[in-house]
Formats: structure tokens, C-alpha cells, sequence
């Protein structure tokens, strides 16, 4: 930044709140960002200035502008400024079901080293890296989704060695509890629900979803903490009623999954003056 353009004075994240089905940011920070967590979703996302460093895979990576990051669902990684500038990007978190409605139930492509230079992704997640000030219409952000199916099963390439996989199953699955997150769900009642072997369902949840059975109904239950906080209810109402057990229970996991307890969180968004506004995922 030059002189004429202050560093911010403080961190900030700016959540798009448009109803829709992809979940979009824009943030700055100065130094440290996020410590080690995993989401379930793909996290797209573009370095706008700066150098954005972060652990994945056991190396240390480093986005720079012109990179797309593409993060698999449930990979750990952490998040913090490579230099004293600070760093700023946007960033899309996609549903692997998304991804799955264009592919139909092949194994999630998986992008090497959380990165790529590649032309194709750049341009397939240029519509969901826009500013936050664009709103999607909803047949641009399904072409954009198919767009972007395309592009990463092309870099990824073609898995190798994958049993069959029963695609519907695990659908009926995943509808299943979407329907039923306030129910202590079992393996048993999944396997029930959908039809196939319980050990084989898991296996094949994991390689269409991105994570396991028990890791979905969780972020699912995080995605209803964060829309009833942003609606302002206090922090324990909002833990009970999304089906945790107390407050330190929903942290635990807010942290594991977010990088920072829900408190923190919520000043971020605040810091940039950002109104509250709710989110579903569908």
C-alpha cells in the first residue's frame, strides 16, 4: 500500500448476506488470521493484495494475486499474513452437494497443494470472487456452479482406483439428516434411511461429501448457531437451540471448524460495520 491508503486499524471480515446457496467473504488482515481448522465445503477464493500464507498439507503456502486457492472440503489449515502489509482476499465456500448435482456422484476433485495457476479455475470462480456489492441472480450463480464443476474435475483429473460408489444412497442420507438435525442420528438410522450397508454408506459419504456422517450434522448445526447469532441471540440460547449440549460444546466445535470462537467471529464482522443478516445452507 502506498502512502495515500492507511493500513486498516483493525482485522475485518465482510459476509455476503444475499440469500443463495454459496457463502461469500471478503477480508483483511494484518498479521495472523485464523488458527488450524476445517470446513466442509471447497473454499475458492482470490488474494486481492498482499501474500495470504497458510498451512495445508503439512507445507507452508503462499497465495499471491493472480493464484486460485482451492481448499478441499475437511482439509486442515490456518490462515495469516506473509508480510507486514497484511493480506486481503474474497472467498466462496461451496457445498460438495453443489459440486455433486453437476457431477452425479463422482469422487470430489481434488486440486494439489491448496493452489493452481491454472487459466481454467481462474476464470470458472471469477463470478463468486466478485465484490460483495455484486449480487448473484440465480441463474447466474447455477451456470457459475456448473462452470465450476467443469473446471475443477478437468485440473483435478480423473481418480483412479475408486470402488463404485452408490451416489443416491448417500443422497437419501444427507437428506435425512437435513431433515432431522435435532435427533441424536445414528449410523443405524442412516443406514436405514438410505438403503445401504451402514460402513459402505460412511465410505461413500466421505468420498461424494467430503467428510464423514457425524462432521456433516455438526457443521450443520454450526450453520444454525451462526444465523440465530447474527439474528442476536445471546450465545447460549443460540448453542441450545441448534442441538448442542451447552456453550462450550458449540465453541469447541465453532473453533475447530472456524479458526476463531464464535466471540471473535462476530467482532470481525462488526470491525467493518457490517449489519447482521442470516444464512442457510440448502
Amino acid at each position: 500500500m502506498d502512502r495515500e491508503t492507511p493500513l486498516p486499524a483493525s482485522d475485518w471480515v465482510l459476509r455476503n448476506t444475499q440469500p443463495g446457496r454459496v457463502e461469500r467473504i471478503e477480508a483483511w488482515f494484518g498479521g495472523h488470521g485464523y488458527d488450524p481448522h476445517r470446513h466442509d465445503t471447497y473454499s475458492i477464493g482470490r488474494t486481492l493484495s498482499g501474500v495470504q500464507s497458510f498451512h495445508y498439507r503439512k507445507s507452508l503456502r503462499h497465495g499471491l494475486p493472480g493464484n486460485t486457492l482451492v481448499l478441499h472440503p475437511d482439509e486442515l489449515h490456518d490462515g495469516m499474513a506473509g508480510t507486514e502489509a497484511g493480506f486481503r482476499y474474497r472467498m466462496a465456500y461451496v457445498d460438495p452437494a453443489l459440486i455433486q448435482q453437476v457431477l452425479g456422484g463422482e469422487p470430489l476433485p481434488y486440486i494439489a497443494g491448496g493452489l493452481s495457476n491454472d487459466p481454467r479455475l481462474y476464470q470458472a470462480s471469477e463470478t463468486f470472487v466478485q465484490a460483495m456489492d455484486h449480487p448473484l441472480e440465480a441463474l447466474e450463480e447455477q451456470d457459475a456452479l456448473f462452470d465450476l464443476a467443469m473446471a475443477l474435475r478437468a485440473v483435478a483429473g480423473k481418480p483412479r482406483g475408486r470402488k463404485r460408489l452408490d451416489y443416491r444412497a448417500a443422497e437419501r442420507a444427507r437428506d435425512f439428516i437435513l431433515a432431522h438435525l435435532h435427533q441424536g442420528i445414528t449410523l443405524e438410522m442412516l443406514e436405514h434411511a438410505s438403503g445401504r450397508e451402514r460402513w459402505s454408506l460412511s465410505r461413500d459419504f466421505r468420498v461424494l461429501y467430503g467428510t464423514s456422517p457425524y462432521r456433516f450434522v455438526t457443521l450443520r448445526r454450526l450453520d444454525q448457531f451462526r444465523a440465530l447469532i447474527l439474528d442476536g441471540f445471546t450465545l447460549v440460547d443460540a448453542a441450545l437451540a441448534a442441538g448442542f449440549h451447552d456453550q462450550a460444546h458449540m465453541t469447541r466445535h465453532f473453533t475447530r471448524c472456524y479458526g476463531v470462537p464464535p466471540s471473535r467471529w462476530l467482532e470481525r464482522l462488526r470491525t467493518h460495520g457490517q449489519l447482521a443478516g442470516s444464512y442457510k445452507r440448502r
